[in-house]
């Protein structure tokens, strides 16, 4: 007979004392679902499994989360709309046919397509966790008012018949305002029948309850007064887990995926102290909104859940928002950042990473995923660290907003005026590294509208630092004609004791600026690079 739920979260708190601390899982990587598009339909199993696996195949990678649906299921159901419902099967595009239909194929063929998936992923030594997002706002141009006017397959039936249940345009941006209105209490209902049977798809390790694709579920004016509904869907969800695990007789972990910050976190509706101290999660994953958020408040969440036993996790995302006219290629420059990151973050006491948007095949990503997952991997390896950068997106348009919540304490970029007392802003470097063995250090900063007119005084950790080196990325792009462009980039040769292990800051003030500019000088981008003997 079931426990009703007041009687499983009786029970649920009498079993907090034995709760076992999750592994270690060193890297958790996320995957969307993307690879059911990678072969041509009918998508055999085989070739699912390989296009799951390739990247992390004899990676650091322990733990895998794989997204199970966004608006509809990929799993026939006697209550929720499966893939393609919502359109009669019927498709705007050869893409998401391909997609959608390899799902169905394989049910319909009578493959366990999860049991498979899970036992290859425990062949490869790897934890394996469904994913679902709680909310999930690619909407784009849809608004509530499209609702019984188009037929897509964002537009759920369910969605159709409720557009009171959905946030609405005064209380999220445009593109979020179709999303759920996770206040509504038969809002929650759906979410958890929809947790409730992606837990008992497979013998999953847990599952990840993804609140940060997207971080729009509550009245935007009421959020934070709110967040104990959000707190009554987690324990609801524990509930269900809980009673699983006793069913098998062994751990079904939680993870969480929330914002970087408490003040994020509190803005959003994640009462996130309440979750780890009541038992309500295992594994706390920091991650942004749209892109990396560099910004994660790691000792905090560490002093939060070390002590109740909860693992946490700091996020990584994709790398279109740190994009600059740097003075080497990106694909270079991305490697070492996350190097960076990832060494910052370890330091601190994260117990590990967790990467999002990381499509790729066998070799995309393997730099990354064959190092990230430890320090003692990291130590010696090229890094870049940076200032916080806080990139906005448009204020019009498609995710308008979208960065509402993420990376709040960016220092660049910021205009570069004079003042009163001739004190300029300072930014801070974190490095992480004990620069042992370091064949070459360099402070860069990126200044936009710079004329060579224009003179800074810039002090490293107290110390003015010399006239420095003045380059232009258009001189040495060779397929640029110009050797000038808009930007400089300003670059001093630094010692192994100037880029010693900790936090280190630079000061920035206007001497002298160009009388013939009404625009200010604006500072970039502030970055420490670290190269190592091969």
């Amino acid at each position: 007979m079931q426990r009703s739920l007041p009687d499983q979260l009786n029970a649920l708190e009498e079993t907090m004392a034995e709760r076992i601390v999750a592994p270690n899982y060193g890297i958790m990587y996320n995957w969307d679902g993307a690879p059911h598009g990678y072969s041509e339909y009918p998508q055999s199993l085989a070739q699912f499994l390989d296009k799951v696996y390739a990247p992390l195949a004899d990676t650091q990678v322990g733990a895998l989360c794989w997204c199970v649906g966004v608006h509809e299921v990929p799993w026939p159901s006697q209550q929720l709309d499966m893939v393609g419902a919502s359109t009669d099967r019927h498709y705007d595009s050869v893409q998401t046919m391909r997609h959608t239909e390899n799902i169905r194929a394989f049910f319909e063929r009578g493959d366990d397509l999860y049991g498979a998936l899970v036992q290859r992923g425990r062949e490869l030594g790897m934890a394996v966790l469904p994913s679902l997002r709680m909310n999930d706002n690619h909407f784009w141009d849809l608004r509530p008012g499209d609702l019984g006017r188009l037929q897509r397959a964002e537009l759920t039936p369910l969605r159709q018949q409720h557009p009171e249940w959905l946030l609405g345009e005064e209380q999220a941006p445009g593109w979020a305002s179709t999303s759920w209105n996770m206040a509504i209490p038969q809002v929650r209902t759906y979410i958890l029948q929809r947790v409730a049977e992606a837990c008992r798809l497979a013998d999953w390790d847990g599952v990840e309850l993804d609140w940060q694709r997207h971080a729009f579920h509550l009245p935007a004016d009421d959020a934070y007064r709110l967040s104990y509904v959000l707190t009554d869907l987690m324990r609801a969800v524990r509930a269900q887990t809980e009673q699983i695990a006793e069913q098998r007789g062994r751990p079904f972990r939680v993870a969480v995926r929330v914002a970087t910050t408490f003040e994020a976190c509190r803005r959003i509706g994640y009462d996130v102290e309440t979750w780890v101290r009541d038992g309500l999660c295992d594994v706390v994953i920091s991650g942004g909104n749209s892109g990396t958020d560099p910004g994660t408040e790691v000792e905090r969440f560490v002093a939060l859940c070390q002590p109740h036993g909860v693992r946490f996790y700091a996020g990584l995302d994709s790398d279109g928002r740190q994009q600059a006219r740097r003075l080497r290629p990106h694909r270079a420059w991305r490697v070492d950042w996350f190097r960076g990151l990832a060494q910052d973050q370890l330091g601190r006491g994260a117990d590990g990473v967790y990467v999002f948007n990381w499509h790729g095949h066998a070799q995309t990503h393997r730099p990354l995923l064959t190092t990230m997952g430890s320090a003692e991997t990291l130590a010696g390896l090229d890094k870049v660290y940076t200032a916080l950068h806080r990139s906005i997106g448009p204020k019009t348009g498609n995710r308008a907003d979208a960065e509402r919540d993420d990376r709040l304490y960016g220092e660049v970029p910021v205009a570069l005026y004079p003042t009163l007392t001739d004190r300029g802003p300072v930014f801070h470097v974190r490095v992480a590294d004990e620069v042992d063995d370091l064949l070459a250090a360099e402070l860069q900063i990126e200044m936009a509208h710079w004329s060579p007119a224009d003179r800074l005084e810039v002090v490293l950790d107290g110390v003015a630092l010399t006239a420095p080196v003045v380059r232009d990325a258009a001189a040495e792009d060779a397929s640029d004609p110009s050797d000038v462009s808009e930007n400089a980039w300003l670059c001093w040769r630094l010692s192994a004791a100037q880029v010693k292990h900790g936090v280190h800051q630079v000061r920035l003030r206007v001497l002298e600026r160009d009388e013939r500019l009404r625009v200010p000088l604006r500072v970039e981008q502030v970055e420490i690079y670290l190269q190592y003997r091969r």
